[in-house]
């Protein structure tokens, strides 16, 4: 908007005020006062309807300050004479008591001879007397009027654009601040808006989100951002056709400017994946979309309504081997994961899992195979601390555990811990309690006693057996198998492999030593004795077989 004494060449504000100036020495044609205010409405984006209201209010405005008044003044823009007409309206009586608001019938049949009583006449005022000074004042009002009209239109259009993607141009550097020209108006970028990767220069076209458009700001009213989600979500779409569509949605997106972004997508349709929609043939789409970011990471991932799948999902690219839910109500996950991978599911100052909770919209909770074994052993242990209840005891009443509890007493080893003394304090046990209470619990600690001593008998018991059976395996794997045709073959140990040291060395024999050309002539033996007659079966000593020497 063209200011007093910053532009040379004279705008349309300008030469408005100038027409209207200059009106009282001459008669501005229609044509060229209109086309003044044709011209400023096409800048500024008004209604020229707008700007002839202004008009006339700023006329209006120098008329009452130059004949300080208190009349009720009107003014009338007359496109024939190309003037604004001031009138001063007064009410016709009889007798007249406020002159300034007040007419007599006579004064009023003198501009108008049907005026009658009751009725309003308007009175000329004339304008060619107004001066510079007035024109001046006209012009400041102009000024507001205008101002006010273009921050209307422009919250009016906008307003309806917000998520939008708009092409801009970095105008100026305001502080932090970049300033972005969207043609018709200003945009303002605050530096929270920004990507922690970019730097912008005067005359850089960049893509921007529109996200809010503030009424009562004092600059550009129109924010634009580099930062928001919807911006990723917008280039999809351009660059997606899927998207575009709706064949692919994306479900839910998570971003920390210029670090990376996480998108849940999802395919209506089964025949088509949607990662893989997303991707692109060689990354290409996806490619496009991160060059635009300046090289932010981008995760796609499969979206999915079981929400224990989705954060298993969300998460990568740690591999999870756990998921579970710990409070549906409050949206709370628990997530197990390697050792190795728990520094990855958590990421770089714990950004994998605050992307992921942000997708999900539930709070999670990674720990480690490690981790949740500790946590485990140690519930285990303040379990193990609180000894059983003493509900557990069979002879005492409801009565007498509801006593105990009263006073304290939750397990049976607190109980047992107590002397008849102490228990005599409680309030309703007598002696003949504390008896039955000492007897109960005898009873208790020595079933506890028996129960361990045959629970180990029956470890040991099954440790024999065990000891046993290997004993028993392995006497049948040394026993020599009969065969149908009747003929006795021992079975031959398999040759251990051995080393050769480098001081001495040493045949050694593999586990296919049973192959070799020796052990096939000791069976050849054996079989051609034991056909002969011979009762004594062939030992083991009699196979010379390698390795023996060097056992």
């Amino acid at each position: 908007m063209a200011g007093v004494g910053h532009s040379i060449m004279p705008g349309p504000m300008d030469r408005l005020a100038g027409d209207l100036a200059g009106g009282g020495q001459r008669t501005v044609s229609t044509s060229l006062l209109y086309q003044t205010i044709d011209q400023l409405s096409r800048e500024k984006g008004i209604d020229p309807q707008i700007v002839i209201a202004a008009v006339e209010d700023a006329i209006l405005v120098a008329t009452r300050k130059f004949y300080k008044s208190a009349e009720d003044l009107e003014s009338h823009f007359n496109k024939d004479s190309g003037q604004v007409e001031v009138y001063a309206v007064k009410k016709v009586v009889a007798d007249v008591a406020d002159p300034d608001h007040e007419i007599s019938v006579l004064d009023a049949r003198k501009l108008s001879p049907e005026a009658a009583v009751e009725e309003s006449v308007r009175i000329p005022k004339a304008t060619d007397v107004l001066g510079r000074i007035a024109a001046q004042t006209a012009k400041q009002v102009i000024f507001q009027k205008v101002r006010e009209a273009e921050r209307d239109t422009v919250y009016e259009e906008y307003s309806q654009r917000l998520g939008e993607l708009v092409n801009c141009t970095v105008k100026r550097m305001e502080g932090p601040d970049v300033i972005l020209d969207l043609g018709r108006t200003e945009a303002r970028m605050p530096r929270r808006e920004q990507s922690r990767l970019e730097t912008y220069q005067i005359s850089d076209r960049v893509r921007v989100v529109i996200t809010m458009v503030d009424r009562a700001a004092r600059g550009p009213q129109v924010i634009a951002s580099r930062a928001d989600a919807s911006l990723v979500q917008k280039l999809f779409e351009m660059e997606v056709p899927e998207i575009y569509d709706g064949t692919v949605v994306i479900k839910a997106l998570a971003r920390e400017a210029g670090e990376r972004t996480k998108v849940a997508v999802y395919s209506r349709d089964p025949d088509v994946d949607c990662v893989g929609a997303c991707v692109g043939m060689k990354g290409m789409r996806v490619q496009s979309v991160i060059r635009e970011l300046r090289g932010e990471k981008i995760d796609i991932i499969a979206y999915n309504e079981d929400s224990v799948t989705f954060a298993a999902n969300a998460l990568s690219p740690a591999k999870i081997n756990h998921v579970s839910v710990v409070d549906a109500e409050q949206k709370h996950l628990e997530v197990i994961v390697d050792d190795s991978q728990l520094s990855l599911a958590i990421g770089k100052k714990g950004q994998n899992v605050r992307l992921a909770a942000k997708l999900l919209g539930w709070q999670i909770d990674i720990k480690s195979e490690e981790e949740k074994r500790q946590e485990i052993e140690s519930q285990m242990a303040a379990m193990a601390l609180r000894g059983a209840p003493i509900s557990d005891l069979e002879g005492l009443g409801e009565k007498t555990l509801d006593r105990l509890r009263s006073h304290g007493l939750e397990s049976v080893e607190q109980l047992a811990q107590m002397t008849p003394e102490e228990l005599m304090d409680i309030p309703g046990i007598g002696d003949k309690t504390i008896d039955r209470i000492r007897r109960v619990v005898t009873d208790y600690f020595e079933k506890g006693r028996a129960a361990l001593e045959l629970a180990e008998a029956q470890e040991a018991a099954e440790a024999e057996a065990a000891a046993a059976a290997a004993a028993e395996s392995a006497a049948a794997e040394a026993a020599a198998e009969v065969p149908e045709g009747g003929e006795t073959v021992e079975a031959l140990p398999e040759a251990e492999p051995e080393v050769a040291e480098e001081s001495a060395p040493v045949e050694t024999s593999d586990a296919e030593a049973s192959e070799t050309g020796a052990e096939e002539e000791a069976f050849a033996e054996a079989a051609t004795e034991e056909a002969a007659g011979e009762a004594e079966p062939l030992d083991n000593e009699e196979v010379e077989r390698p390795g023996d020497e060097k056992e």
